[in-house]
């Protein structure tokens, strides 16, 4: 495991804000290599407000959007709210839908991950326009769907198209395009998320009625929740979210979560969105219906949502298993396969289950740390889920693989594929090939990003306090990572847990100062630390509490000797 120090910011300008916060330099360090470097910038990332938020008008399209929903509502007209199966798609159809069905008819719309694949499908349109809707409200997808809108529009359905996924050349022919990605679009933070997006246009609806933004902030849970599971930056804008819908959901959480949420005993944070409500949300649209993961979110009744909320616990716990499977199964077949040198991972089977692939494919990578493609045959194509190695492109790798491919769409690190059967060999040999000339040496590895060295004199719990401010924590703002060289067992490091695999470290650096932390699956170091051999740890901060008693301790994430 590499250990990647981050750049060093400026000491003049770290010092100067340290100055100016008044809080320690190592604060400062962590505040400007953050992007924060004046009282001003560290007043709007302590302190988000949802005053923070940019008008939505500045979006490109916004305002066509806005025209064609208006009349929509005063004709009275039925709108259709499509959105994908993912925890992006259902939140997004919630919190749209939740909005409009006060003032029209609304029809929440997801498709069948297995029957009409992801985005905007055929199906779902001719379903709207089997129902009369007349207009249709995508969210998180159709930026590339050219042939469907074009379709739509001869039936007599508008678009409107809310996305934050990369655009192809020519942008589809829908009404309103809101995709802040758009190369003409100047809107000034272009990280939100579908739900994000979503958000901006019923706050655009909003505004034009002469409404208080206040009455909006029941939907920030939502975006939050989606901000987490789609792991777009957590700045800017999407920290205002963030930060309003984690204090929405600690206050006054909605009917829908309340079940899923009862066993955490902490302050929910973002690490509980991300693996407590994303999977079992997933679940539902992974194992049998998005829809459920939209009436689970809109329910307004405890009843409702606690009868919703066991059949997807349900659906959760059946998804576990067949992922634990199919796991097993595709790391079989990679233990088969001639070269297991291979600077990628293809595998396949036809009865593998689509809806949990792209879950096996990141577990694969624990085990062949490379870039991982898991097929299945759906509705007489290959379906596959595509994940990647940190700092390695796999959208440009698919891309560049696209002869072989019938459709393909993601992002840099995750994307989807469908290919004919007939393909599979000569996409394998592509993509091998692809991979193996542009993956460099220090991606073939895995690596851990540290923030700064930190001596265990500087920990109190005012640093710790002013950490725990830096919070909503993710992708731009991730937990800050110290290192500390030079350690030694203090005498009391032994192993601990059931299985006796943990370390619970009591450790002296070269300060001479003193202080505990946990190694989670790391009990292979104690005879070396034992025999006094100096060594390094990489770690992040926490609060323990043990019989009612709070104590700061080190999370110790790897440990090297020196």
């Amino acid at each position: 495991m590499r250990w990647i120090p981050s750049p060093n910011p400026n000491s003049i300008i770290v010092k100067d804000l340290a100055k100016n916060l008044q809080v320690p330099y190592t604060i400062a360090h962590l505040l400007v290599q953050r992007g924060v470097i004046s009282f001003e910038d560290a007043k709007l990332f302590f302190r988000p407000e949802a005053a923070h938020l940019h008008d939505p008008f500045l979006m490109k399209d916004m305002d066509r959007a806005i025209q064609r929903i208006e009349r929509a509502l005063s004709s009275q007209e039925k709108i259709m709210v499509f959105g994908d199966y993912d925890v992006d798609g259902t939140t997004s159809v919630a919190l749209v839908a939740s909005y409009l069905k006060d003032f029209t008819e609304v029809v929440a719309y997801i498709p069948d991950r297995y029957k009409e694949g992801y985005g905007i499908s055929i199906q779902g349109i001719d379903e709207a326009h089997k129902l009369g809707v007349t207009l249709i409200i995508a969210l998180d997808c159709g930026i590339k769907a050219n042939e469907e809108t074009t379709y739509a529009k001869e039936l007599g359905i508008d678009f409107i198209i809310c996305d934050h996924h990369l655009p192809g050349p020519e942008l589809p022919s829908a009404y309103a395009v809101l995709d802040p990605k758009r190369d003409d679009c100047t809107y000034p933070f272009k990280e939100l998320c579908g739900c994000g997006i979503g958000f901006k246009l019923i706050q655009a609806v909003h505004q034009t009625r002469g409404d208080k933004l206040e009455k909006l902030f029941s939907y920030f849970d939502l975006v939050a929740i989606a901000i987490a599971a789609d792991i777009v930056p957590i700045n800017g804008e999407n920290r205002v979210f963030c930060t309003l819908g984690l204090k929405s959901i600690r206050t006054k959480p909605r009917a829908g979560l309340y079940y899923f949420l009862q066993s955490v005993k902490h302050p929910i944070q973002v690490s509980d969105l991300v693996f407590v409500l994303a999977p079992r949300i997933n679940a539902a649209g992974r194992m049998e219906k998005g829809h459920s993961a939209v009436e689970l979110l809109m329910a307004e009744d405890s009843e409702t949502a606690l009868r919703i909320s066991r059949m997807i616990e349900f659906f959760n716990t059946e998804r576990r298993s067949t992922e634990e499977r199919i796991t097993i199964e595709a790391l079989q077949q990679i233990e088969l396969q001639e070269d297991q040198n291979s600077a990628s991972t293809v595998v396949y089977h036809p009865s593998w289950h689509k809806g949990v692939i792209g879950i096996v494919a990141s577990r694969l990578i624990e085990s062949y740390y490379r870039p991982t493609v898991v097929l299945t045959q759906s509705e007489g194509v290959l379906a596959g889920s595509v994940r990647s190695v940190s700092g390695f492109d796999v959208y440009e790798a698919i891309a560049s693989c696209e002869e072989h491919l019938i459709q393909f769409g993601g992002h840099k690190y995750a994307a989807g594929i469908t290919l004919a059967q007939k393909d599979l060999e000569s996409f394998k040999k592509a993509f091998e090939q692809v991979v193996s000339n542009t993956l460099l040496d220090t991606q073939k590895t895995p690596s851990y990003l540290y923030d700064t060295e930190l001596s265990f004199d500087l920990i109190t719990s005012k640093f710790y306090r002013i950490l725990q401010q830096m919070e909503p924590f993710g992708p731009q703002n991730m937990r800050p990572v110290f290192v500390t060289f030079g350690c030694t067992d203090a005498g009391g490091t032994r192993i601990v847990g059931k299985d006796k695999t943990h370390l619970k470290l009591e450790i002296k650096d070269t300060t001479g100062n003193v202080f505990s932390g946990i190694a989670f699956g790391q009990a292979e170091f104690l005879i070396p630390i034992k025999e006094q051999k100096p060594f390094s740890i990489l770690y992040t901060l926490e609060e323990n509490e043990f019989n009612g008693v709070k104590q700061l301790q080190l999370k110790v994430k790897d440990i090297k000797f020196e």
